[in-house]
């Protein structure tokens, strides 16, 4: 065979692509629109559930605690109740979604596992239900800093409600996770308020019991009574001076007391003062709640199916199919048309 014919069959280049594709359309058509057909035919609802998806999107809150949004009086602590949270409150909110509280909740209140036909039987029931939950519910933060809850199923009804109540979950497990701790802070704050109103209670007691003896005020008294005592003498009033005397040995024993009593009253008056408010606003936070978070949009029930996308399976699987059935009869072709050379050569 001549070099010529060597190089006809090494290049391919006896026709155009376009020519030699040709010449196979009618087994390129049957194979693509077979493999268009066989697509629509398995993507339809006989072999592949069709799944509604809803979605809410969410905003983070910028604060979390009642009584530093509302009821503190140091500016610099204040936050703005209405003010939308940033990176750290989206990332905690996705975090709280994924967690499983709210998992066990939402399995329980809809039943996930029979909903999801999973044998209550089977081995590994639970592993099999959280991997069905999270790959049909998800959530994810989008580019303007909001959480997205993200839920397919094959009831639309179904997938609108659970990612409702996915998103009023937050603030219940929030809230209860929050106030946990916030109640135990409240019970250190109250037994510290208690026991310092107990100790002023007492002071307060002893005190009084002080005046009973005549003692009001050491330092007017002693200076009230020292200017008396001077003109007492200077009078020669020995009577005078024997009763202020025994008012200074009075004020000698118990003005010590009275005054000590007196500033650590005062003292533990102004600690009791801030306690209380720390009493009230750690009562609040144990308490009272708010919303943690701010819908931007709500689930509704879809009307249209999301899953499976039939048009670009059919589309997709066409496409291979053409390209696969080409590459394959090129092939074909080309080892056809060596299989002479090889046996002139065997003949050479």
């Amino acid at each position: 065979m001549s070099d010529n014919k060597f190089s006809e069959i090494r290049d391919f280049d006896s026709t155009s692509l376009g020519v030699f594709l040709y010449s196979w359309r009618k087994h390129l058509i049957i194979i693509t629109l077979s493999a268009a057909i066989l697509a629509a035919f398995f993507s339809s609802s006989w072999f592949i559930t069709p799944l509604y998806k809803s979605s809410v999107v969410l905003f983070p809150v910028s604060s979390n605690s009642v009584s530093r949004a509302l009821l503190t009086d140091q500016p610099a602590a204040k936050t703005d109740i209405l003010e939308f949270g940033e990176d750290e409150q989206t990332e905690q909110m996705l975090q709280i979604l994924s967690s499983s509280k709210i998992r066990d909740k939402v399995v329980e209140k809809f039943d996930l596992m029979k909903h999801y036909k999973i044998s209550p039987n089977s081995k590994y029931k639970n592993t099999t239900l959280n991997k069905t939950y999270e790959g049909n519910i998800t959530f994810r933060r989008t580019e303007f800093m909001a959480v997205k809850i993200t839920v397919l199923d094959r009831d639309p009804q179904m997938a609108a409600d659970i990612a409702n109540t996915i998103a009023e979950l937050l603030d219940s497990t929030k809230n209860e996770m929050q106030r946990e701790r916030a109640m135990k802070g409240f019970r250190i704050v109250e037994h510290e308020y208690q026991k310092l109103s107990e100790e002023i209670s007492v002071m307060e007691d002893s005190l009084k019991k002080i005046r009973e003896y005549g003692v009001y005020d050491y330092e007017s008294q002693s200076e009230m009574i020292n200017q008396q005592l001077a003109i007492e003498i200077a009078k020669g009033n020995t009577s005078g001076i024997k009763a202020l005397e025994e008012k200074l040995a009075l004020l000698a024993k118990f003005g010590g007391a009275y005054v000590s009593l007196r500033d650590m009253l005062e003292h533990q008056k102004k600690q009791l003062s801030y306690l209380k408010a720390r009493y009230e606003e750690a009562k609040v936070d144990a308490t009272e709640n708010l919303p943690q978070k701010f819908v931007v949009e709500s689930a509704y029930k879809a009307e249209k199916k999301s899953y499976p996308v039939r048009w670009v399976i059919v589309l997709v699987s066409a496409v291979s199919a053409f390209l696969i059935s080409v590459l394959l009869i090129i092939s074909l072709d080309k080892i056809g048309k060596l299989s002479p050379i090889k046996k002139n050569s065997n003949l050479i």
